[in-house]
């Protein structure tokens, strides 16, 4: 059976990746791998990781690119790829534009479509926008739906999805995850722009990790962000923060202008370490030291429970309510009292910490991949290994 696997972001790469994998390595499968390149440079580092080669690499990224001209160019660009290899199935993870322009295109050409992670919904067209309505059109030109929870299959059902056709597997975050920490603690790696003191001996340092990069948080909700790590730097000198700033624009000038160098060339804030974008295995490493997680992004929300790290998520609402229900994450919104508030609660107080901190799978239990390569043999008729 022909797979083609498309994917263009950072977290789609790394939850593809096991998947990748395991279908390189059976007999059954021939697997060709379509990059678009969403995210060009963090892309090829999660590659890297993993040692995975495209088969095919579309670089569709552009200087000034709008929203719109990305879409159109992916849709053209995956169509003409998808004339070419003429595929019996074709695999998109999650929710970017990747995944509905490749929808789309496969859709147009009537190829099977596997949706990994289906299902995720907030209720909400605007948050996270565009993500939602990409979720949404993706779930109704797909063949097949690997949701990760009971609740992402039940969201389907209640839009209309068959349930001959969703599959609960758990999600390959996960898988991607217990392959990354059981590397990083044989060796921890350099973080590029963080003393190296912070990941070794200074492991009794509290660090405060952190990151942002959701549209729908551009301009005055990353400054509000912004002021709150600002204060907490202020009220807590003894506690590093560490923030791997998005390469876009509408975050790094922003957040440049609120906690990076003066005028003059000196650090606002010496607890505050703005560094370039981390490696997967990198990044890893940063979760397993941290004390606690400020973040908007929702493959931390499910990873970081896996840990037993406490997330604060800069969001109002979440599509994973899963460890919000469990008590490992919590939603703090962009409201700076707030967010200084919560997070004062955790580096202080010992038993909301210990609450929050529990090691916990709401997400999967790493046998994700697994149960999606079972899905396809049985729903294609392949003979199992």
């Amino acid at each position: 059976m022909k797979i083609s696997v498309v994917f263009g972001t950072r977290p789609e790469g790394i939850k593809l990746a096991p998947v990748i994998l395991a279908l390189r390595k059976d007999p059954r499968f021939s697997t060709h791998v379509c990059v678009t390149a969403q995210h060009r440079y963090m892309l090829d580092q999660v590659l890297h990781a993993f040692e995975i080669v495209p088969d095919a690499d579309l670089d569709l990224m552009r200087q000034g690119q709008s929203l719109e001209g990305l879409t159109c160019s992916a849709l053209t660009t995956v169509s003409e790829y998808l004339k070419v290899q003429r595929p019996d199935l074709v695999l998109v993870q999650g929710d970017t534009t990747t995944v509905l322009a490749t929808s789309l295109a496969a859709f147009y050409q009537n190829i099977a479509i596997g949706h990994v992670e289906a299902g995720l919904r907030t209720g909400n067209l605007k948050s996270p926008w565009p993500e939602e309505a990409n979720r949404i059109l993706t779930s109704h030109l797909a063949t097949l739906h690997f949701s990760p929870t009971d609740g992402a299959k039940s969201n389907l059902l209640a839009e209309g999805i068959p349930s001959g056709q969703i599959f609960v597997t758990g999600n390959t975050v996960v898988d991607a995850l217990l392959l990354a920490v059981e590397k990083v603690r044989r060796s921890s790696p350099e973080i590029l722009g963080l003393d190296p003191y912070l990941m070794n001996g200074g492991r009794d340092v509290p660090l405060v990790l952190i990151t942002g990069h959701r549209r729908e948080s551009f301009g005055k909700r990353l400054q509000s962000i912004c002021e709150a790590i600002a204060r907490l730097a202020h009220t807590f000198p003894s506690t590093q923060f560490v923030y791997p700033v998005h390469l876009n624009p509408q975050v790094s000038s922003t957040v440049a202008e609120a906690l990076g160098s003066t005028e003059n060339g000196e650090n606002r804030y010496k607890n505050v370490h703005l560094i370039q974008p981390v490696p997967y295995l990198g990044f890893v490493a940063l979760m397993d030291r941290a004390k606690l997680i400020l973040t908007d992004s929702g493959g931390i929300q499910e990873e970081a429970p896996s840990l037993g790290k406490p997330v604060l998520v800069t969001r109002e609402v979440t599509e994973r309510p899963e460890a919000v229900a469990l008590g490992n994450v919590k939603l703090v919104g962009s409201d700076t009292e707030k967010i200084v508030s919560e997070t004062s609660k955790l580096l202080t107080d010992q038993r909301c910490y210990g609450v929050m901190a529990q090691v916990r799978y709401p997400y999967g239990d790493g046998h994700a991949t697994g149960r999606i390569l079972t899905a396809i043999s049985n729903y294609f008729g392949i003979a199992q290994n």
